[in-house]
C-alpha cells in the first residue's frame, strides 16, 4: 500500500454522504436506501471508516454483535478510485482482529460476490445450511 491509510470508529469522522452515496447509488445491496437509513444502522452498528493521510474516507464496513455469541459483519465496500490498493484487507483483517470479537461464536455476512476475498480471512460458506432459519419482513424503505 503506497499511502498510510487508517482506520477510525469514531461517528463524527464518517462522511455520511459518502457512505450514503456508495451504498444507495453503487452497491448491489442496499440500493436505493435512504439517508435516514443509513444513519438509523449506522447508529445501531459499530462503524469503521478507512481514511487517507488526508483525513478523507475511502472504505466503510459496520459490525452488529453481541460480543458473546454473534457478530454480523455489513456494508463493506472501497471506494473504487481505490480499489486494489489492498485496503479492504486492512479493513477486514482489522475487524476480524478485533480481541473483543474473539470469543464469538463466528462472524457471519452475506455476498453475492466476494466469496473468494472473504474466504482468505477464514469465511466460510455456512456448512450446515439446514440450521439456519430466516424470517423475511415486508421492508419500509430500504
Amino acid at each position: 500500500m503506497d499511502k498510510d491509510y487508517y482506520i477510525a470508529t469514531e461517528r463524527d469522522k464518517m462522511n455520511i454522504l459518502f457512505i450514503h452515496k456508495y451504498l444507495s447509488e453503487q452497491s448491489y445491496w442496499a440500493k436505493g436506501r435512504s439517508l435516514e437509513m443509513v444513519l438509523k444502522s449506522m447508529e445501531n452498528s459499530l462503524c469503521f471508516g478507512v481514511f487517507d493521510p488526508n483525513d478523507q474516507q475511502v472504505a466503510f464496513a459496520r459490525l452488529v454483535t453481541d460480543y458473546v455469541v454473534f457478530a454480523w459483519l455489513m456494508d463493506v465496500f472501497v471506494d473504487s478510485a481505490y480499489e486494489g490498493q489492498g485496503i479492504g484487507k486492512l479493513l477486514v483483517g482489522h475487524i476480524i482482529g478485533l480481541p473483543e470479537l474473539s470469543g464469538v461464536n463466528g462472524i457471519g455476512l452475506r455476498t453475492n460476490d466476494a466469496h473468494g476475498f472473504y474466504e482468505k480471512f477464514g469465511f466460510e460458506r455456512i456448512s450446515e445450511p439446514n440450521t439456519w432459519m430466516l424470517r423475511k419482513t415486508v421492508k419500509q424503505g430500504n
